[in-house]
């Protein structure tokens, strides 16, 4: 099976190729918002690294939120159009679930935190164990205040709100909490593209007309039309 994974909830753009398990090509880029520049391109290189056209595709497998209100809807209108042209199947994930399982060989809670700005972060925790992998937490907007509280220790903590919280973070748990650079340790298409096969194996699967990102918080046009 062919499922091509994209990942445009952050300003880091990834996208993955996975062929019968195995993730075969996987490319990141810094887009600083601009993913509607990148995306293409990183999709094209990926796809002819691993020599696979888009009509090859068994299913495409995308980042659905919560993250950037811009990003989730770019990365979200190229799957669906993806998954038009090629007659194949699309396949929603989790933002928050497929950043924590980036490190997944890591044993223990893992906390993905996204930066929701105004003071807010995007926050799910999970722990990965030999007996497997299993959610601690749904996925919430909170304060830095509140997330005190939901935090797991020990735990791993990653995600781009590391940047503006991990000195917050570190002060405030010490040892408890290991904090990973988000440079290092962001999104990945292949995770993305792992968790639609996974979903696709339960008898997942969603339609390309009505699929609409998990922002969890309302957009700015909402608000003030409320």
């Amino acid at each position: 099976m062919r499922i091509l994974g994209l990942d445009t909830a952050t300003w880091r753009a990834s996208v993955g190729l996975l062929i019968d398990g195995e993730v075969v090509a996987e490319k990141s880029q810094a887009t600083n918002g601009s993913h509607g520049v990148w995306l293409l391109p990183l999709i094209d290189e990926v796809l002819r690294a691993a020599d696979c056209s888009v009509n090859a595709l068994d299913a495409v497998a995308v980042s659905a939120g919560p993250g950037s209100f811009t990003g989730l809807r770019v990365g979200l209108s190229v799957a669906k159009g993806l998954a038009r042209a090629a007659g194949t199947r699309l396949v929603a994930v989790p933002t928050l679930e497929a950043l924590a399982r980036t490190i997944a060989d890591r044993h223990g809670a893992i906390c993905a935190l996204l930066d929701a700005r105004k003071g807010e972060l995007y926050a799910g925790c999970f722990e990965s164990s030999a007996r497997g992998w299993r959610r601690l937490s749904p996925d919430a907007l909170v304060t830095s205040e509140s997330l005190a509280a939901m935090l797991p220790t020990p735990c791993t903590v990653v995600g781009d709100a590391v940047i503006a919280y991990g000195d917050v973070l570190r002060f405030r748990f010490g040892a408890a909490v290991t904090v990973l650079p988000f440079e290092s340790h962001g999104p990945r298409g292949g995770v993305v593209a792992s968790l639609g096969l996974e979903r696709l194996r339960s008898g997942a699967q969603d339609n390309v007309d009505s699929l609409e990102p998990d922002y969890i918080r309302r957009s700015e046009a909402e608000l003030k039309a409320s």
